[in-house]
């Protein structure tokens, strides 16, 4: 196995100056809806009825996105904890696919002076939509910039042991909010949104493929043990490809099908691929499993996402740390975790390889 995520952090070879948080974006306005969504899927011939499909989950919570105002509140915590630890950095946002897009934000940091800074990607996996695209929006944004300041994308950190604390207690108090009869009995079930089979298989350094899978597999083994589930399931949400391209399998609503057809009367979702309650969180498991869940009379409970926890922006700063100061990685697992190269530049040759797409392919991310 490679020791890539076990390593020391090298220390920045340039003064940092600035950290960015770069998230994947979301419409703030009814209007802003389908030019959001025409930005998520250009060049990927999206038909226009998927699109409008999708506007509509959008459009039942009035357009509007939280996770534009989840990631800013993000960003006031990873201000508060800078400045109790005495780092002077500033914060900058940027999106991939909505204001403020992130290459108008590191323009704005090149007027600022910023001549150095490090990215904190909203995703703490591997594979080419949690790992890779970040990579790409870095180049993509330095490349539009003249003179555009240095860019060191944070290393993935799903098995941050403050990362899993967080996680875990928002299973613990989900768990207490089951009728108490119920809660004994119930089953623990964790979801990530899903992607294309042949995309998994092809991320990961030679001979480790499945990146991100198995990191999810592992996040969730460490957070059902921290909580004493010896027995629980990893299923996916969210998928948005055509019929005849195999995702990633069971959805969790068909899994709930599959639990009550086993008795299960009680169920604990944890959305452990998902940092904030976004529009897949609230929509999937708040809306449409809840509802499937209610329908086949089982006790439905939902995890909070970690990312309005305090030990989220702690976790932030640590990883920040690691990149000024060289220290030790703080990880609960033996699987690498890759990141912390500069400028757009993949983390290892092919460790999140995009495999050729189908055509047509119908995929519609929202957030």
């Amino acid at each position: 196995m490679h020791d890539l995520g076990a390593r020391a952090a090298e220390p920045a070879t340039e003064k940092v100056d600035a950290l960015l948080l770069l998230s994947f974006g979301g419409p703030e306005r009814p209007e802003d809806v389908m030019p959001f969504l025409e930005n998520v899927t250009r060049g990927r011939g999206v038909p226009p009825e998927r699109l409008a499909e999708v506007a509509e989950h959008y459009l039942h919570f009035g357009g509007v996105s939280p996770i534009n105002a989840l990631n800013l509140d993000i960003i006031k915590s990873v201000e508060a904890e800078f400045a109790s630890r005495g780092i002077d950095l500033p914060v900058y946002f940027g999106n991939r696919n909505w204001h403020p897009m992130v290459e108008d934000t590191v323009e704005g940091m090149r007027v600022d002076g910023i001549r150095s800074a490090l990215v904190f990607p909203t995703s703490a996996w591997g594979g080419y939509s949690g790992c890779l695209q970040y990579h790409e929006d870095i180049a993509r944004a330095r490349a539009d910039v003249a003179n555009a300041p240095e860019l060191v994308k944070l290393r993935q950190y799903f098995d941050h042991p403050l990362f899993i604390d967080a996680v875990t207690d928002g299973i613990r108090a989900a768990v207490s909010s089951l009728p108490e009869d119920r809660r004994e009995r119930a089953r623990l079930v964790f979801t990530a949104h899903s992607i294309p089979v042949s995309a998994d298989m092809a991320a990961g350094p030679p001979g480790e493929q499945r990146l991100y899978s198995r990191q999810v597999a592992e996040a969730a083994r460490l957070c059902a043990a921290a909580t004493g589930f010896d027995d629980y399931d990893v299923v996916w949400q969210s998928r948005s490809g055509p019929p005849q391209v195999p995702w990633l399998e069971p959805d969790i609503v068909d899994h709930l099908d599959a639990l009550a057809a086993r008795d299960v009367d009680a169920v604990v979702i944890c959305p452990v691929g998902f940092v904030s309650d976004h529009l897949e969180v609230i929509w999937d498991l708040d809306n449409e499993a809840k509802q499937r869940a209610a329908e086949l009379g089982m006790a439905f409970a939902r995890a909070a996402t970690p990312g309005g926890d305090s030990r989220f922006a702690h976790m932030v700063v640590d990883l920040v740390e690691e990149q000024l100061t060289g220290a030790q990685p703080r990880k609960l697992s033996e699987m690498p975790s890759l990141g912390c190269t500069p400028n757009g530049a993949p983390c290892v040759p092919g460790c999140c390889a995009l495999p050729p797409r189908p055509p047509r392919p119908d995929t519609v991310r929202s957030a």
